[in-house]
């Protein structure tokens, strides 16, 4: 089907329509989810149409188009191209040869030899390049935000140009409530919409931190975001700032942003940040000064504290040309302040794209990929923003308050505001607390997200990888102290995509005055409920909560490493097979299955024993009874037929609750509680509810699906049959009955239909 064809014919009937008509409305309107039309109403291809779709436009869709539309997974496809070669810069001579799907939110390349799929969400498009026609055909090369850079060879050029003009016109929506996220509905009912709405509340986290108290307050001033639009409802202040401090500060710091609370430490050093002062050459503001003495006040450890501009120094200097600038020291008493050179968004966004021209050479010597990383600068911006954040840790953890700006104060602030509370307090190394401390630092104080990350058409000069940095210095973190963090890898690559995916709602807009305003938490899902769902796979099994409470960075030129397996992990010949995190985490979980069936079997041998011993003592009782009355015993036989007749008489003829009986004899009589019994197959399911044995991962290329598994793809053991499967093979969740704690684990979709005919 020619999309652009039919999207030009159909705007040209509607402009036929009269304007007065009801039915003058635009293709963008028809839902999915409109209800069906009553019998007798007009159908296309068998579907129902809308009833504000005119018979003119249906007719011709008929006329024109004979074909039904192909779907391919449940998604519809816009166009449809055979024998599309796939390049791999490692396998340039045996190129992949597959069919590409279009659809409206996914391209999509299938190779029907191995069965493998490539999908690729047009949000994580970053640019799409129509290279010189060469010999098999139309080269389409498509770069994406999760560092994935393939070539598309479509045999026809007027097919290589119908994909690269429809792709410019879906990778990047020109409004923001045509992003994926108003559309997106999972494929199977696991959460409500709801779920993860409610993980973070801002005054709750607060609560966390002990504030309010003696020398800090919650403010009401900008329930309406009437002081800074860009900062939260509550913010923290301290209790000696004034109505009037708080708005002549506002009013002379860029954006508004006035000196706020966002960390206080056990030992009252506090953290706050701002935005630069609009200061200029000579411009002073005396209650922006008695606003940052007051913070210096909460503090009773010492009687100075640090201000730090995360810019170079030349840089805050240039700003004062603009009328901005930094704080005068002659004009801020009992401060000391510190220059600490992280550069901007321009630097970081050109460093990373030779980043990425380093992990593209085709035929790279080590010299030419270190010499090209090395002149990328990326891994001393890394290094200097660790530098920054350990400075402000360093400084909090010896009793000293910190004031942290850059320019507006939602990019650099945010990178080394988090991260020193990442290094100060084990809590935001937890899963629940990372999460907490994203949604503190990065969504409710306003990075950006949407201009940074190119969520919509808005200029290129505002994207830069600010968030990825972020990441990256988790990372180098996690590196240098893996059991300082529950989570793994996995965890930061989810985020960095899904921040990028528009998937789920949880990081568009720019700050949370917009998240309110397009209504994100009715329309669209939460990236934490769906991790919710997924919290297994994120576990670092090296993990100890009770490590040293504070970490420290090292900043030495060694231990700053490239982040292979975020830049390079769509690569394939240069990853392990299987990653070492995985292989522990899979083993952690089998021993814990293994630990919970034992737990459950002895519970139930205890109740054996515990039902056999009250058993014995009634026969014992009746065997005595039955003694006293006998005048005399005869004497023994020694025949072994006969001594087993006796006593099979002798069983027979025994109390009903005899435990030998063999209508009674059945170890799934014997329950956890001696009073109530189970139905005598309960104990073989029990048993056979848990695999023992879980087949080794290093053999295992593909799923039972045919799915081949490779560097990026999870492989999941059922706890219920100990077999492999994709991610996508096993999607269910249940509580085996020979597991003691009855909770949820992953089992496949076999052995979930064979549970469920088992179930009563």
């Amino acid at each position: 089907m020619d999309f652009t064809r039919f999207m030009n014919k159909f705007n040209e009937i509607e402009r036929q329509l009269s304007p007065t008509s009801a039915l003058r409305l635009s293709f963008d309107n028809i839902s999915p989810e409109t209800e069906e039309p009553p019998d007798g109403n007009k159908r296309l291809w068998g579907v129902p149409v809308p009833p504000f779709v005119s018979d003119k436009v249906v007719s011709w869709i008929e006329e024109e188009f004979n074909e039904a539309p192909v779907f391919y997974n449940g998604n519809c496809v816009l166009k449809k191209v055979e024998s599309v070669r796939m390049i791999d810069r490692y396998n340039t001579k045996n190129p992949t040869v597959g069919t590409l799907y279009l659809t409206a939110t996914h391209l999509i390349f299938v190779e029907p030899e191995s069965n493998k799929e490539t999908w690729i969400l047009h949000m994580h498009v970053a640019s799409i390049e129509k290279l010189p026609l060469s010999t098999t055909g139309s080269p389409l090369l498509i770069r994406c935000k999760t560092f994935l850079s393939v070539t598309f060879v479509i045999p026809k050029d007027s097919e290589c140009h119908d994909v690269y003009t429809s792709l410019l016109k879906l990778f990047q929506p020109v409004s923001i409530n045509k992003l994926y996220c108003f559309n997106y509905q999972p494929a199977k009912d696991d959460y409500p919409k709801s779920a993860g709405w409610d993980f973070f509340n801002l005054e709750a986290e607060f609560k966390h931190l002990l504030v309010p108290n003696d020398n800090w307050t919650l403010c009401s001033m900008n329930e309406k975001y009437e002081l800074c639009d860009t900062y939260p409802r509550q913010i923290y202040v301290p209790k000696e700032a004034t109505t009037l401090m708080l708005i002549s500060s506002s009013r002379f710091r860029s954006k508004g942003r006035l000196p706020a609370l966002t960390y206080l430490h056990n030992n009252k050093a506090s953290i706050c940040r701002c935005s630069q002062p609009l200061s200029g050459f000579s411009a002073r503001c005396l209650e922006d000064e008695q606003m940052l003495e007051a913070i210096r006040k909460t503090n009773t450890n010492t009687d100075y504290m640090y201000v730090v501009d995360t810019r170079p120094r030349i840089n805050a200097m240039a700003n004062r040309a603009a009328g901005k600038g930094y704080e005068n020291e002659a004009f801020y008493e009992n401060i000391k302040f510190h220059f600490l050179g992280i550069e901007n968004i321009h630097v970081q966004r050109a460093s990373l794209q030779k980043v990425l021209e380093a992990c593209e050479q085709k035929s790279p010597t080590m010299s030419a990929f270190l010499n090209a990383l090395e002149s990328s600068g990326w891994l001393k911006h890394i290094r200097s923003i660790l530098d920054t954040s350990s400075f402000i840790a360093n400084a909090v953890d010896k009793g000293v308050s910190v004031v942290v700006h850059c320019s507006d104060g939602w990019d650099r602030t945010a990178q080394v505001c988090s991260l020193a509370q990442l290094m100060l307090n084990p809590y935001y190394r937890t899963i629940k607390g990372f999460q907490a401390l994203i949604e503190k630092d990065w969504l409710a104080f306003g990075h950006k997200f949407s201009e940074r990350c190119g969520h919509i058409q808005t200029d290129a000069k505002e994207v830069s990888p600010i968030f990825t940095q972020f990441l990256d210095c988790t990372w180098q973190l996690m590196s240098q102290r893996s059991e300082a963090f529950e989570f793994n890898e996995r965890f930061l690559l989810i985020l960095h995509d899904h921040v990028h995916s528009c998937q789920f709602g949880t990081f568009v807009g720019n700050c949370e005055k917009d998240r309110l305003d397009l209504k994100l938490s009715e329309r669209t899902f939460s990236l934490w409920g769906f991790m919710a769902n997924h919290l297994n796979e994120y576990i670092n099994p090296l993990y100890r909560p009770n490590v040293d409470e504070a970490i420290k960075a090292n900043l030495a030129p060694q231990c700053i490493k490239f982040w292979r397996g975020m830049y390079c992990r769509f690569e394939s010949g240069i990853h392990p097979r299987e990653p070492l995190g995985d292989l522990l985490l899979d083993s952690k979980e089998h021993t814990n299955s293994l630990e919970d069936h034992v737990q459950h079997l002895t519970k139930r041998i205890a109740s054996f024993k515990s039902y056999i011993s009250k058993s014995a003592k009634k026969l014992q009782d009746a065997t005595n009874t039955k003694v006293t009355k006998e005048v005399a015993v005869p004497n023994e036989i020694n025949d072994n037929k006969y001594n087993y007749d006796k006593k099979l008489s002798e069983l027979s003829a025994a109390d009903d609750d005899h435990p030998l009986k063999a209508n009674n004899m059945s170890f799934a009589n014997l329950s956890l509680n001696a009073e109530q019994t189970s139905p005598p197959q309960d104990l073989p399911d029990e048993i056979s509810s848990v695999a023992i044995d879980w087949k080794p991962m290093r053999n295992v290329t593909a799923c039972s699906c045919s799915t081949p598994f490779d560097q990026f793809s999870k492989k999941t053991h059922c706890w219920r049959c100990g077999d492999i499967f994709c991610e996508r093979c096993i999607d269910k969740n249940v509580s085996l009955p020979g597991h003691d704690s009855g909770k949820l684990v992953p089992v496949c979709r076999g052995c979930f239909r064979q549970m469920q005919k088992s179930s009563p």
